[in-house]
C-alpha cells in the first residue's frame, strides 16, 4: 500500500438540415471503377505574474518565504511591467485565494481573464481557423537555458506555479494543463511547446527552486491541493497533467490518490523505471567527487540526456534548402555545446544528489499505486533514452495501467520534449485525448490542423508522393462549364462531397492540400470505425497514418456524426463504396486469396464481425471484409479530380420522401459515371501524363511549380 497523505478541502469560490451536395470523381492512371450503391519584465520574459499592490516589483518570482498557489486563471501578459506585482499565498490562506483574482484593477494591466470571458473576447475551439499559427518552432534549446538560468536564482522559497506568458490567451473554456518537470525542476521543459499548447490549454508550470528540499510526499500534497481546487470549481472539465521523468512519477501518484477527479495523464519517459536506470551507479560517485569537478558530471549528463543534434535542429527552419539547413545546424550545434555546461548551475552538486534520492522514492511510490490509477493515460516513450529504459518501461506500464495508450519515438532521447520534430500538441490531437468533458467527441472537440502541422504532415511528409502524382483539380461552375481549380466549390457549408475511393484511400491526401491552399477549407472524411478502435494500440506504437487522419478531420462514419457536422456547416467527404472500394480486388494478394490462409482468415473474420456496417445491404457493398491487400510497387500515374455541379437539396424533402432520395441518388450516380468517362478521355490529351515528362518539367523549372495539363 502507498502512504496516505492529508487532503485539504477545495477553496470556496465562486441542427440544420443538409442543403448542398457536390459530386466528386477521381481517376488515377491504373485504378478506377464505377461506384456502387509577454512584455519583458526585468529579466523574466517568460512569466505572467499576478498584480498584487501590497508587494514591490522587486519581489518578482517570490522573494517572500511563501509559495505560489494557483489562482483560477493567471492574467495575460501585461503591457506595463512597472504595474506588475506578485501574488504569493501561504498554505493556510489557500481558501482565500479567490479574492486575489479580483485585485486586477491597476491601470494599464489589461483585462483580467474573467473580464475577457465576460466580454466574449475568447474564441471557441470550433472557431479556430484552419492552418492557424500555433507558434511551434519559434523556440530552441538556447531559449530553455536562457530562461532556466533566470528562474533558478535562489530566493529561499518553496515550490510554486507560474504561467508562461508565451502561452498567450487560450480558447474559451480551455481545460487546465499542469506541467510537472523532471530533475531540473525549472518548469521550463515545455519551452518549445508553450505557444502551441497555450492556444487550447491554460498552462501552469511547476517550479521547484534549486535549494528546495521538499520530499516527494510534500510535492504530491502540493500538486494534489491544486488539482482538487480546480476540480471543485469545474467538476465536468478534465484536468491534464504532463509529467516529464520525475514529474511522471508525481503525476501518477496524484492520479492514484484522486480517482474520482477527471484527470488525463501525459507521461514523458516517466522515471518509474529508476531502479533499472544508469543513474543508479552515479550516486556513490557524486558523493565522493570534489565540488570543483561537478561540472564534468553535469556536462556528461547533458550529453546523454538527449541527442544534441536533435536539440540543435529544434532551432533550424525546416523550409531552408539542404546546404543552408546544414549550415544553420552547424551554427546551432556550435552555440549549443558550450551552454550545456550551464546545467551545472541549474542542477548543482547537492541538488543533483538530492534529486537522485528523490527519484528513488518517487519511483517506489508511483509503482506502489499503479493499480489505483483510473485516469486516461498517454505514455510517450523514447527508444534512445540513455538514462532510463523507457522502451521496456512502456511495455510494462501499457499492461499495468488500466487505460493507457503509447506513442513510441524510436530515434529520440530522454529529453523528448526538447528535441526536434516532437510537437506535443500534434501528439495529443493524434491520440484523440483532447476533450472538454468526460470523453473525446470527434465533432465538438475537434481542433483544426495548425500551420506547422500542415507544413510537416502535408508538405514535408508527403512531398514525394505529391510530386510523383502531380494532382490536377477541376470543378464545374453553375453554368456547367468545367474549369481548372476549385472555383466551382461552394465557399460555405454544409456541403457533402460524394465520390469513389482509389486504392488504400490515397486520393484524400492531395485533396487536403488543394482545399487548404485554394479555398482555406477543412473537410471531414467519413472513415470506417475500425480505424478509430483500440485494436491498433500497442506498447510500441509510433505516430502513424491513423494519427494523421485524426489530426486532419477524419471521424467514424455514423448518421449522428454526419448530422452534427452538417448542423455546424461543415464540409463532409463520403465514399459510398466504403472498404470494398478502397481495398480493390484482383490484386496480387486480395481477399479471395487471403481467406484461404487459416490464421489470416480468422483475423479478417474477427475484425469484420466486430465492425459490421451495412448488415442489411446486399450485393458488393455488403461485403465489408477488412484485410490488408498485397500489392506490387508500380510507377504512379497522375491523379485527376473533377467536382461536378452542386446539387441543391434544400426544400426537396429527400429526408421524408424515399422516392425523391432514390431519384437524386441515381442522378448523382449518373453524373459521376459521366465525369469518369470525361476524365478517362481527357487524360489522353495530357502532355505530362507520363511521370518521366513530369519529372523533367519539375527538374527544369522548380519542384514547387505546377505541372501543366490538358485544357478542360
Amino acid at each position: 500500500m502507498y502512504p496516505t497523505l492529508p487532503s485539504l478541502g477545495p477553496p470556496s469560490r465562486t441542427a440544420a438540415s443538409l442543403s448542398l451536395s457536390v459530386s466528386l470523381s477521381i481517376v488515377q492512371n491504373l485504378y478506377f471503377q464505377h461506384f456502387p450503391p509577454p512584455a519583458r519584465i526585468s529579466n523574466l520574459p517568460q512569466f505572467s505574474l499576478l498584480p498584487f499592490p501590497s508587494r514591490p516589483l522587486s519581489m518578482l518570482l517570490s522573494s517572500a518565504q511563501l509559495p505560489f498557489l494557483p489562482l483560477r486563471t493567471p492574467t495575460p501578459p501585461f503591457h506595463s511591467p512597472k504595474r506588475c506585482r506578485l501574488a504569493a499565498v501561504c498554505k493556510n490562506q489557500v481558501k482565500h485565494a479567490s479574492s486575489l483574482e479580483l485585485d486586477r484593477s491597476l491601470p494599464g494591466s489589461g483585462d483580467s481573464h474573467a473580464e475577457k470571458k465576460a466580454k466574449g473576447t475568447r474564441i471557441k475551439a470550433g472557431e479556430l481557423s484552419g492552418r492557424y499559427d500555433d507558434g511551434f518552432g519559434t523556440k530552441s534549446m538556447k531559449d530553455y537555458f536562457d530562461m532556466a538560468k533566470e528562474i533558478i536564482k535562489p530566493d529561499g522559497g518553496p515550490p510554486r506555479w507560474f504561467c508562461p506568458v508565451e502561452c498567450g490567451p487560450s480558447i474559451k473554456d480551455a481545460p487546465l494543463l499542469f506541467f510537472l518537470p523532471g530533475i531540473d525542476g525549472t518548469g521550463m521543459g515545455l519551452v518549445l511547446h508553450q505557444k502551441s499548447l497555450g492556444k487550447i490549454f491554460e498552462v501552469w508550470c511547476l517550479h521547484i527552486p534549486v535549494n528546495d528540499r521538499t520530499p516527494f510526499e510534500g510535492l504530491v500534497e502540493f500538486v494534489e491541493r491544486s488539482v482538487n481546487s480546480e476540480h471543485a470549481m469545474s467538476t465536468n472539465t478534465p484536468i491534464y497533467i504532463v509529467g516529464d521523468s520525475l514529474g511522471g512519477c508525481l503525476a501518477l501518484a496524484v492520479a492514484a490518490r484522486n480517482p474520482a477527479v477527471g484527470i488525463v495523464l501525459i507521461l514523458v519517459n516517466p522515471a518509474t523505471s529508476f531502479a533499472r536506470s544508469r543513474l543508479q551507479p552515479l550516486l556513490p560517485v557524486l558523493e565522493a567527487l570534489p565540488s570543483n569537478l561537478h561540472i564534468t558530471i553535469t556536462y556528461l549528463l547533458s550529453l546523454v540526456m538527449g541527442d544534441p543534434v536533435k536539440m540543435a535542429m529544434a532551432g533550424v527552419s525546416k523550409e531552408l534548402p539542404l546546404p543552408q539547413t546544414l549550415d544553420e545546424l552547424s551554427k546551432c550545434l556550435t552555440s549549443l555545446l558550450p551552454i550545456l555546461s550551464d546545467l551545472a548551475d541549474i542542477i548543482p552538486r547537492d541538488t543533483l544528489l538530492w534529486k537522485l534520492k528523490l527519484l528513488k522514492s518517487a519511483a517506489a511510490y508511483a509503482n506502489s499505486c499503479l493499480h489505483a490509477v483510473e485516469a486516461e493515460v498517454l505514455l510517450l516513450a523514447s527508444g534512445k533514452d540513455n538514462l532510463l529504459p523507457s522502451g521496456e518501461e512502456a511495455d510494462r506500464l501499457w499492461t499495468s495501467l488500466k487505460n493507457c495508450r503509447v506513442r513510441y519515438f524510436k530515434d529520440n532521447g530522454h529529453t523528448l520534449l526538447l528535441e526536434d520534430g516532437i510537437n506535443l500538441l500534434t501528439i495529443i490531437k493524434g491520440a484523440c485525448i483532447y476533450h472538454h468533458s468526460g470523453q473525446h467527441d470527434y465533432v465538438t472537440d475537434y481542433l483544426p490542423p495548425t500551420h506547422s502541422e500542415y507544413k510537416k504532415h502535408i508538405e514535408q511528409d508527403y512531398r514525394w508522393f505529391l510530386l510523383a502524382t502531380s494532382p490536377v483539380m477541376f470543378s464545374t461552375l453553375q453554368d456547367g462549364r468545367i474549369v481548372k481549380g476549385l472555383a466551382g466549390i461552394p465557399d460555405k457549408g454544409p456541403v457533402l462531397f460524394v465520390g469513389y475511393h482509389m486504392l488504400m484511400a490515397l486520393d484524400v491526401i492531395p485533396l487536403f492540400k488543394a482545399f487548404w491552399k485554394e479555398k482555406n477549407i477543412i473537410f471531414h472524411a467519413m472513415a470506417h470505425p475500425l480505424f478509430f478502435s483500440e485494436k491498433f494500440e500497442t506498447s510500441r506504437r509510433e505516430f502513424c497514418l491513423l494519427d494523421f487522419w485524426n489530426i486532419f478531420g477524419a471521424l467514424p462514419i455514423t448518421p449522428s456524426n454526419m448530422y452534427r457536422l452538417f448542423s455546424r456547416g461543415s464540409f463532409v467527404l463520403l465514399y459510398p463504396g466504403g472498404i470494398c472500394e478502397a481495398l480493390h480486388r484482383k490484386l496480387v494478394l486480395d481477399y479471395n486469396d487471403q481467406k484461404n490462409i487459416p490464421f489470416i482468415r480468422e483475423w479478417i473474420e474477427a475484425n469484420s464481425k466486430e465492425f459490421t456496417l451495412r448488415s442489411d445491404a446486399s450485393g458488393e457493398v455488403s461485403e465489408q471484409k477488412l484485410y490488408i491487400p498485397g500489392v506490387l510497387p508500380i510507377l504512379p500515374g497522375r491523379f485527376y479530380y473533377l467536382f461536378g455541379k452542386p446539387f441543391e437539396t434544400q426544400g426537396m424533402d429527400i429526408l421524408k420522401d424515399r422516392s425523391k432520395a432514390n431519384a437524386m441518388y441515381l442522378q448523382i450516380q449518373s453524373e459521376i459515371e459521366n465525369m469518369l468517362s470525361y476524365l478517362k478521355r481527357k487524360r489522353e490529351e495530357d502532355p505530362y501524363r507520363s511521370i518521366l515528362k513530369r519529372a523533367l518539367h519539375q527538374a527544369f523549372w522548380d519542384s514547387s511549380a505546377e505541372v501543366p495539363t490538358f485544357e478542360p
